[in-house]
């Protein structure tokens, strides 16, 4: 017998939902009996930290323009910060909710680690092995976890429709 999707918009222990919560699940957030694997803590951790470097280099592009260094393109450069700024807030997002287990998150958290390695790997061959490899071990790491088959269960819920106005 196959169950029903869960919807992640519902808290399981609301009395309100199926029945009352029967404590089943052993991690703050996660219902169903399940339990959240090491490789979506790991994932989501590497991927707030990215997005955590992605807003430090905004801050300092921020900095740097307020200071007035010097730039070829000041417009360039704004737009640049703006796309720091953007990723950052993305990756936020995907870690969230790749640590609360929806489904759109992997494939999300996979193409921010293809872009990692496309930058951390000609970093590495360029003469700054240590900045590459704080670039490539933690997204192959992630990369790995990503096709674990427990991160695949658990990241399987889909945004449930929420009621219609």
């Amino acid at each position: 017998m196959s169950r029903p999707p869960l919807n992640p918009a519902q808290d399981p222990a609301d009395p309100g939902d199926d029945g009352p919560a029967t404590g089943r699940g052993s991690s703050a957030g996660v219902s169903g009996g399940e339990t959240r694997p090491l490789g979506i803590v790991v994932i989501s951790i590497v991927v707030v930290l990215e997005a955590l470097a992605l807003l430090t280099a905004a801050v300092l592009y921020l900095y740097q323009l307020a200071i007035g260094a010097p730039v070829a393109s000041f417009w360039g450069a704004v737009f640049t910060m703006g796309l720091l700024l953007a990723f950052s807030a993305w990756l936020f997002a995907v870690g969230h909710f790749l640590f609360r287990g929806y489904r759109w998150t992997r494939a999300a958290a996979l193409v921010a680690q293809l872009f990692v390695l496309t930058i951390g790997v000609p970093t590495m061959t360029g003469g700054l092995a240590l900045a590459g490899l704080a670039m490539v071990v933690p997204a192959l790491a992630v990369i790995v976890f990503l096709f674990d088959k427990r991160v695949v269960a658990f990241a399987s819920r889909t945004g449930g429709s929420g009621a219609a106005l």
